[in-house]
């Protein structure tokens, strides 16, 4: 057949979905198709030495697993083999049989074979497929000679460009479900171009750059990152590693892996928080989308126990997010594994929603993550990207990159960028994603390439026009900050207590609805005796409490006292008088009892002179950290609380990252005269179009 391109393969491939039709649906398709690509392939790569290995494989008998594992790779030159006399064109021989055979096949395979295909759990569909009498046609297709994957027709990187197509497009099959493990592809060629672009030795001579995701999915972040390299320098060697806990998504991405002719070990499975599979890595290069959202409490007493154990030495002693979006986590996985910058550093393009930007107060976990990031200086740029780029969600994502060896010109800086409105309608919706990033190409425009020259130029309020519903308008595009204009100090700020106190009936009354009062004739003893014994010793004493009140009321007469200390005497005088004396618990109710909120009250103090907080009247500001503190409370709180004060021992330091807020622009309402006058004009067509219907539009003007 003639030589066929890696469109043409894609399409035929896709073409065999046909097949499936009924039994599966179009989300499921995936499944079916690409297992049998991948073992296409390699039936393919193996069958030129198919011969020589079962020739050879009679000679190891008895030898150790190992022995074998490597003598039968060097035969096949490739880092996998198969050992069964099949191939898969003779599976179509015994049509009656190609179910056990087929699964006869896979075995035969080398171990790192048979695990992708035990995790993309392709058993289960060779069963279906056989059960519903579609097996030995889908078969059959891939084994005609209409596609040619074979290392003459394709090299490893054309096969990897049709496998990632095909990843691609049954991603997009599967919309929501899609978002776990796949990225927009435009996204990543973003995210690549941002973390890349500054590098200026990525074109020396066999240049060897390592590249990580530990959270790779199907491992389209790690493909685009390479092809970015060797697009730049042929003779680049990028060395890709990855980890995913999802099994498909794990087993498509080491088959994409051994597609190319990478090193698939470099791909590992299981949890990267509770597991991680390169714990004594550091990387050049650092990408990931992580889950949106996903809360990490089944890893919770694992990366707990880390911070608390390992401190900075581990990968969480920063803080730990709320339960409920381990987003932040991911990042400080990927901060543990930069080189150290003596070492040529790390870059890190990590993918967020609006989460990990402001959640958090000072204090929080969020926060003491985003303030150790700020203080040592790692966090280069941020960039807000268009609503609705994903499938699976609508909402506003941001890549954010980080560096430990920032240009000179970028030290102590952060740069913002909006490219919220860099982004083309699609023609058609997939799932959520409604939106793209023009990438220049099929007569697209070039955003991509526009967005990283604003990220390259790092300019202050450099600026953009932009179309919007056919209005032309200029808009900010890039903002420039010190790190420290992120952070600031959360100060509380505290107001007099100011009470009246007056003992008469009502006031006295309220003596019942105070838990501690009611605890006095309460009993926790388990013995039926003793606790009515308590109980009523209790009541008896709530009596000669309400007695002594009593008392105290008819010697001040109902007296307002807006003085605490004056109550108290009169208070202390009237328990000599009864011989009733009040334990502090028991005073502490009468006194709330007795007393209410009064702004004309004098402050009350406590024993050292020092007036007492009001709860109710606290109040907190946050102060940027270029501010003085003292100076802030004199011009924006004493103007209008004189009698406030600062609480020192309650000051907190916080981060966060208002990206919105810097790019908000005023948008004018529209004149009335605009709107009354549209209005109008739909009255007009409505009232048209009723005359169409009815004939006549007598009693509609």
């Amino acid at each position: 057949m003639s030589k066929q391109t890696h469109q043409q393969a894609v399409n035929f491939i896709w073409g065999i979905c046909n097949l499936l039709r009924g039994p599966y649906k179009r989300n499921e398709y995936r499944k079916v198709i690409l297992p049998l690509t991948v073992l296409r392939r390699f039936d393919c790569i193996l069958e030129p030495t198919k011969e020589l290995v079962l020739v050879e494989l009679e000679k190891l008998k008895g030898k150790s697993e190992n022995i074998v594992n490597a003598y039968l790779r060097t035969i096949t030159g490739v880092p996998f083999y198969n050992v069964s006399k099949l191939t898969f064109k003779k599976l179509l021989d015994d049509p009656n049989q190609i179910a056990p055979n087929l699964n006869s096949y896979i075995n035969a395979f080398s171990p790192n074979v048979r695990q992708i295909f035990e995790k993309l759990e392709f058993g289960l569909q060779i069963h279906k497929m056989n059960e519903k009498n579609l097996l030995f046609n889908v078969i059959k297709e891939f084994a005609s000679d209409k596609l040619d994957v074979s290392q003459k027709n394709m090299d490893n990187l054309q096969m990897g460009y049709v496998f990632e197509e095909l990843i691609r497009i049954g991603a997009e099959q599967s919309n929501e479900e899609a978002g776990e493990h796949f990225t927009p592809r435009e996204v990543i060629r973003l995210m690549v171009n941002l973390l890349l672009s500054p590098e200026t030795d990525l074109r020396k001579s066999h240049v060897v750059k390592t590249i990580y995701d530990p959270a790779c999915g199907t491992g389209g972040m790690l493909s685009v990152a390479e092809s970015y390299i060797r697009k730049l320098n042929e003779d680049a060697h990028p060395i890709l590693y990855g980890q995913d806990w999802n099994d498909e998504a794990y087993g498509i991405c080491r088959a994409d892996m051994l597609i190319k002719g990478e090193d698939s070990d470099n791909i590992k499975p299981d949890c990267t928080f509770e597991k991680d599979g390169f714990p004594n890595n550091k990387f050049d290069y650092m990408l990931a989308n992580p889950p949106f959202g996903v809360e990490w409490k089944q890893q919770q007493k694992t990366i707990e126990n880390e911070a608390k154990t390992l401190g900075y030495e581990g990968r969480f002693g920063a803080g730990t997010p709320r339960i409920n979006d381990g987003s932040l986590l991911f990042l400080q996985h990927m901060i543990s594994k930069m080189r150290l910058p003596e070492e040529g550093g790390s870059r890190i393009g990590i993918v967020f929603n609006g989460s990990p930007l402001f959640t958090g107060d000072a204090g929080s976990g969020e926060s003491n993550i985003r303030q150790w990031i700020l203080e040592n200086d790692w966090l280069e740029a941020i960039v807000a990207l268009p609503d609705q780029l994903f499938y699976n969600t609508g909402i506003s994502t941001y890549i954010w990159i980080v560096t430990n060896r920032k240009e000179n010109r970028r030290k102590g800086k952060i740069q913002l960028i909006d490219g919220r409105e860099f982004y083309i309608k699609m023609r058609k919706s997939l799932g959520n994603k409604r939106n793209q990033i023009g990438d220049g190409e099929e007569n697209r425009p070039d955003q991509i390439g526009e967005l990283t020259r604003i990220y390259g130029n790092f300019k202050h309020d450099e600026i953009r026009t932009i179309e919007t519903n056919g209005v032309r308008k200029q808009i900010i595009v890039s903002k420039i900050f010190d790190n420290v204009d992120f952070g600031f100090n959360k100060i509380t700020v505290e107001r007099p207590l100011r009470l009246n106190f007056q003992a008469n009936r009502e006031r006295i009354a309220l003596l019942d609805d105070i838990k501690a009062f009611r605890k006095i004739a309460e009993s926790d003893r388990k013995e039926e005796t003793q606790r009515m014994r308590e109980i009523e010793a209790g009541k008896l004493r709530q009596q000669a409490i309400k007695t002594l009140l009593a008392d105290l009321a008819k010697a001040t007469a109902g007296k307002l006292f807006k003085e605490r200390a004056v109550f108290l005497k009169e208070l202390k005088d009237a328990e000599g008088r009864s011989g009733i004396r009040l334990s502090p618990q028991e005073l502490k109710a009468v006194l709330e009892a007795l007393s209410e909120k009064d702004e004309t009250a004098e402050i009350c103090r406590d024993t050292k002179g020092k007036p007492e907080a009001d709860p109710d009247l606290r109040d907190t500001e946050n102060v940027p950290l270029k501010e003085n503190i003292e100076e802030y409370f004199k011009r924006e709180v004493l103007p209008h609380v004189p009698d406030a004060w600062i609480d020192h021992g309650k000051t907190k330091t916080g981060y966060e990252i208002p990206l919105n807020r810097h790019f908000y622009r005023y948008e004018p309402p529209r004149k009335l005269e605009e709107i009354a006058a549209e209005v109008k004009a739909l009255e007009r067509e409505i009232v048209a179009m009723l005359s169409d219907i009815t004939g006549s539009a007598e009693g509609l003007k």
